[in-house]
């Protein structure tokens, strides 16, 4: 099993470094409220690395910025709270704030310049952190900062400390960065997709760094990926988001074994994991796309995209955190959990194709040879002429229908090759044939236009290559206008129509900017136009990676789809060797120019490897726990194609070459070997070395059999739902109180809700009034991530619910009949302060209580109409706080439009909003909307109401 895979790092009994508590965020633009993080809630102990994964947009930095309280002028916490130390980091005032960012909290980004000036030497930079937060004097802070070059394993860090950002590659400056962070030894270390821009081998060396430091400083981390496989070799626990809340929350084998949210499941089934394959286990993309923040669904937010979706249950109410029984700290923001026959596939999604048979040889590049000339100084003219060699003698074939991948870190030269096969640079040396017809050696401005629509390109970043100012269907007939498709323009829009149904995109886009499409769909318009001409070789370069991975399946399987139709042959490059292993025939392995090791995708993935293929191996992460790795780092970085090393390129990196006599691989390049049935390899190592070479991936088989089989589960064969279907894990699970709904609850039901939800509301009330600001405060949890009971009041979608106790509270929700049964008269549902429960006190009252501060100038409260006013068209109203004052008995604009300014006031207290009911004039626009509905507000604000 990963050695990941371990239990907390916390000491028990220990105060938790982070706590958040049942955080929302909102972001405020001229559109209005953006809610973009609700209901989130996770503890994080000494020690303990928390990882954070999800889609594109669905909150996962915004959480990390909502820590280091680093929101710009936009953003602003609305409800819950941050506690950190013990401390409430809302209580902060900006200098104590500013004593704990890069002190006491470090976060490292995505892009490391982002953080490093240019303009100053590393050296200055990394001693800014001890002098300014720690007043050392500037020998304590060079030394320190020597030392922690070391700690994060730099080579020649006196040279570093000298060295400008711009002279260190991507790796380099990432270890800068890291330890800029850690300089002033943090609790707490937040790290947002740390590792997305470095190659596969970077970013192994990396992980492994970050693992090591968190355990050698004692550093707590949270760890933003949309990577599941980084997650689990540097994380203890889990929190999955989706649309801005947390959907799912365990520890690391929980959630990877025991997935109890179908978002879980769908990003697992996005994914290709071992075993995978493009034909008979294709990869099964979530359907749909994540909702906008002003058009979530009610109920569960994944609703849309899940099928497992049942109408009335799971769209019937809002859907807490809810604890998954049998197993500590493990939560789903899902009804139907035990319901859920988690082995069964979406309908439509269990398809197996047949394998496709390659065919003649289309593409065949035989000692092809790419040399650049450049001067030392070539800006200034003068100094010696130097050879950059990108390509060394690559020979390889592709043929009609096969995939061939291209792998490699960055600088090998897989670019490079990819431009001269375009025309976008010409062979120094060598042959490149397409078909019958020679190419390397002529440009694309020489190629006739048959040729150059034979051979297309995917690009890695769509966005780039469309023309935002025109549609993407009058670019795609553009491309067809070039490539003489069609005879004439009413030809080519339906061909451009057909092209749109084969990268399965809606006719309607046809007239949309590339601004209105997403990253996914933009790709796609790049793959129709890669298509347009009836290509023969399409040559994809990463147009993958920097999609979501459940885009990225989408987009993979819909290549593949495409390639078997036209029996298309696709060069493949990626540095990902998970997709690759999952959609190639055949892999090239690329090292500083040459091509190291060729052969079949098993071949490639089976020893005997070349070292270098055997590294890469080892630098996949895999998003299986029961995945055993070899762990191979690879120590400096990739040399210089302009003074690259005698002997074999690859020996510089080399943990073999002591096993070659006589230092050959240190003097000669090595031939290239037939290793049997086309496995190639251009190595000095022995056939008994490489015979001895032991597989890098294996499985822990005891564990992989039990895999997804938790002890609450009961045997398969007596799993049966009501309906007898098989697969059925047990009851529903029960929902916390105030959240329990369905189609069939009648207005005698929500009555007694709301008249429990007002008692419960004023409870809090009383209790605040005399406990002070600590009152009603829990105290903290052991457990990480368990929901913390809400105190604060926002406006996000689920900032806050009072109908809602917290997920942890274990009561048995009452049955619907006795709900139902319930007297309607709200004085007939008595209800404790603390516990909601029926009591034998004075019964509870709808009507305010004058005697209380809090209830003084609550405003009046009306039975619930059969059809409420539409709060939501007041600016500043969104569904949450419509909710919310549905629940303090306010349904019409008149109601609003009658607030004194006390009853304003205590409106804004109760929502903690800060003065934002006056700030958007809610009783200016109420009186509008009351008076003469959307036309009257037109004509009092000269806008529509949102």
């Amino acid at each position: 099993m990963n050695e990941a895979v371990k239990t907390t790092n916390a000491e028990a009994g220990a105060r938790p470094i982070l706590e958040i508590e049942n955080l929302s965020i909102s972001f405020f633009t001229r559109a209005g409220e953006i809610p973009a993080v609700m209901d989130f809630s996770c503890t994080v102990m000494p020690g303990e690395a928390m990882g954070i994964v999800g889609e594109s947009g669905c909150g996962k930095s915004t959480v990390s910025l909502g820590v280091m309280r680093d929101l710009s002028n936009v953003g602003r916490i609305v409800g819950g709270r941050i506690v950190f130390q013990g401390r409430d980091m809302g209580e902060l005032s900006d200098e104590e704030l500013r004593s704990l960012r890069g002190n006491k909290i470090a976060m490292i980004y995505q892009e490391p310049m982002a953080s490093l000036n240019p303009a100053m030497k590393v050296g200055k930079q990394l001693m800014e952190v001890p002098l300014l937060h720690e007043k050392v004097s500037k020998k304590e802070a060079y030394d320190r900062s020597l030392e922690m070059l070391s700690s994060v394993r730099l080579p020649d860090p006196e040279r570093m400390m000298r060295s400008y950002p711009h002279q260190l590659s991507g790796g380099q400056q990432q270890r800068i960065v890291i330890a800029m962070a850690l300089l002033s030894n943090p609790a707490l270390l937040l790290l947002d997709e740390p590792t997305t821009a470095l190659d596969v081998t970077v970013e192994a060396g990396i992980v492994e760094l970050v693992k090591g430091l968190g355990e050698r400083f004692g550093t707590s981390m949270i760890f933003v990926s949309h990577n599941l496989g980084l997650i689990l070799e540097t994380c203890d626990r889990i929190t999955v988001m989706y649309s801005g809340e947390a959907v799912e929350t365990g520890t690391v084998k929980d959630v990877f074994d025991r997935m109890r949210h179908p978002y879980t499941q769908g990003l697992f089934r996005s994914i290709p994991l071992p075993g995978a394959d493009k034909n008979s286990r294709p990869l099964v993309a979530i359907p749909g796309q994540l909702p906008l923040p002003h058009e979530r669904p009610r109920g569960c937010n994944f609703g849309p995209r899940c099928h497992h979706f049942v109408k009335g249950v799971c769209d019937a109410a809002e859907i807490p955190m809810i604890p998954v029984e049998g197993h500590e700290g493990h939560f789903s923001r899902c009804v139907r959990f035990n319901e859920i026959d988690w082995s069964a596939l979406p309908e439509g999604a269990a398809k197996a194709t047949e394998p496709v048979k390659a065919g003649a040889p289309v593409l065949k590049v035989e000692d092809l040879r790419k040399y650049y000339r450049v001067a030392a100084n070539e800006v200034f003219g003068g100094g010696e002429d130097r050879v950059v060699k990108a390509n060394e003698t690559i020979s390889f074939e592709a043929r009609e229908s096969e995939t061939v991948a291209i792998v490699g870190e960055s600088g090998c030269g897989k670019s490079t090759l990819a431009k001269v096969l375009l025309g976008l640079e010409t062979a120094s040396a060598g042959s490149v044939k397409l078909a019958n017809t020679s190419i390397g050696s002529t440009p694309v401005e020489g190629r006739d236009v048959k040729t150059v629509s034979s051979i297309q390109m995917v690009f890695q970043n769509p966005f780039d290559t469309l023309n935002p100012s025109h549609s993407v269907g009058a670019q795609i007939e553009r491309t067809l206008e070039k490539f003489h498709v069609g005879k004439n323009p009413a030809e080519r829009h339906n061909r451009m129509l057909e092209l749109l149904d084969l990268v399965k995109l809606p006719r309607a886009f046809a007239t949309r900017k590339p601004r209105q499409l997403s990253g996914g769909q933009k790709q796609r318009i790049g793959v129709a136009r890669a298509f347009a001409g009836n290509a023969k070789v399409v040559v994809a370069d990463e147009p993958v990676s920097a999609l979501d991975v459940s885009v990225q399946a989408a987009v993979t399987e819909l290549l593949m789809d495409i390639q078997r139709e036209n029996k298309t042959t696709m060069l493949f490059i990626s540095h990902d060797l998970s997709v690759v292993r999952y959609i190639a025939d055949r892999v090239v392995v690329m090292y500083l120019g040459y091509i190291v090791e060729q052969g079949t995708t098993d071949q490639i993935f089976a020893p005997p490897y070349h070292p270098y293929t055997e590294a890469l191996l080892s630098a996949i992460p895999i998003a299986d726990t029961s995945v055993v790795k070899k762990r191979i780092v690879l120590e400096g970085d990739i040399p210089s194609a302009m003074n690259p090393p005698t002997g074999c390129p690859f020996q510089t990196r080399c943990r073999y070459k002591h096993l070659v006599p006589g230092g050959r691989c240190e003097k000669e390049v090595p031939p290239v070997r037939d290793l049997g049935d086309g496995h190639k390899s251009l190595c000095w190592l022995s056939d008994d070395v490489l015979a001895a070479m032991e597989p890098v991936i294996s499985f822990d088989k005891k564990h992989a059999a039990a895999e997804g089989e938790p002890a609450d589960v009961p045997p398969r064969k007596e799993r049966r739902s009501a309906k007898g279907d098989p697969g059925f894990a047990g009851p529903r699970p029960k929902r916390p109180r105030g959240k329990v709904s369905s189609a069939e609850a009648d207005e005698a039901e929500a009555e007694v809700e709301e008249a429990e939800a007002a008692a419960r509301v004023r409870s809090e009330e009383h209790r605040d009034d005399a406990g002070g600001q600590q009152a009603g405060r829990r105290s903290s949890r052991g457990s990480a991530a368990v929901p913390i009971a809400q105190k604060s009041v926002g406006d996000g979608r689920q900032a806050i619910d009072p109908d809602a106790p917290p997920a942890f509270d274990r009561r048995p929700a009452p049955s619907r009949r006795a709900r139902a049964a319930a007297p309607t008269s709200p004085a007939a549902s008595p209800v404790t302060a603390k516990t909601g429960s029926a009591s034998s006190s004075k019964p509870a009252s709808t009507k305010p209580n004058p005697s209380s501060t809090a209830d003084r100038n609550r405003p009046a409260r009306m039975r619930r109409p059969k059809s409420p006013d539409d709060l939501k068209l007041i600016s500043g109203v969104g569904p949450k706080i419509e909710a919310v004052l549905n629940d303090l008995g306010i349904y019409r604009f008149e109601q609003v439009a009658a607030w004194k300014k006390a009853e304003r006031q205590w409106v804004d207290s109760h929502l903690k909003f800060g003065g934002r009911v006056e700030r958007d004039d809610w009783v200016k626009q109420a009186k509008a909307l009351a008076k003469g509905g959307e036309a009257e507000y037109i004509r009092v604000f000269g806008k529509k109401p949102r």
